[in-house]
């Protein structure tokens, strides 16, 4: 129970990596704020936090709007008293060429992917610079390091803007001891992945040196011991959690 007595406010936490990384921090401990669009999904979230001892609130907003990332923050504040851990897993992908992309489908992407994480930073560092603590997970992308044919530029575009904003907070926000990573994952299975075609698939799996698609346990599993103090030296980083698909 590496996180007992720790708050964690996670973002995009009704499916997939956001549900796995919520729970990841609910089996260590941790109680938890998470948000989404999808009320329904997010009360189920609820209930499978809490049956895991830790107490667990939700708030329904978009994460690209500045408000939500302020309302969300506050009211975890005045519920919890205090914010440990800010997972921004929230994040949209599309599908196109560069020719084909609109720029309203540019500009919808940057502003969920770049701009939301950067809303929620804000919003929950003078609490973290206030207690001289805190450890911020940006829930990145392979796709930031290396383009990807499966994706709009946008997604890749938005996803080096994560890295670098990372990497900019975490020297930043150094001097009052607030850890900043992201995380990078690669193929995981997720929604989207059900819908590949075995042929795609099969290519997918051609390319990862440990022959199999990850899971988003693999991802929360990275996520808890960032969050942790096993982690009291890193920060910084983006880690890639994709099987060999890309080394660096």
């Amino acid at each position: 129970m590496r996180l007992t007595g720790k708050t964690a406010v996670v973002t995009g936490a009704s499916r997939g990596i956001g549900r796995a990384i919520a729970l990841g921090l609910a089996d260590e401990g941790a109680s938890l704020m998470i948000t989404g669009t999808n009320e329904d999904l997010l009360k189920e979230r609820v209930e499978e936090v809490k049956k895991r001892g830790v107490d667990c609130i939700y708030y329904v907003g978009d994460a690209s709007l500045a408000e939500t990332a302020q309302a969300t923050i506050e009211e975890a504040k005045i519920h919890y008293g205090t914010i440990d851990i800010l997972v921004n897993n929230a994040g949209i992908n599309q599908r196109s060429t560069t020719l084909e992309m609109s720029i309203d489908d540019w500009q919808r992407v940057m502003d969920v992917n770049l701009n939301g994480t950067l809303y929620f930073c804000q919003a929950v560092l003078p609490l973290m610079i206030e207690n001289r603590a805190g450890k911020i997970i940006n829930v990145s992308s392979t796709a930031a390091k290396a383009p990807h044919r499966n994706a709009a530029p946008s997604y890749g575009a938005s996803k080096a803007g994560v890295d670098y904003l990372t990497k900019h907070l975490a020297l930043e926000m150094a001097p009052h001891q607030i850890y900043v990573n992201a995380i990078c994952p690669g193929p995981i299975e997720t929604d989207m992945s059900k819908q590949w075609t075995d042929e795609y698939r099969q290519t997918v799996l051609e390319k990862i040196p440990l022959g199999r698609i990850g899971e988003p346990k693999h991802v929360a599993e990275t996520a808890v011991f960032l969050a942790s103090s096993m982690s009291d030296f890193i920060t910084g980083q983006s880690i890639n959690v994709n099987g060999g698909t890309l080394m660096s």
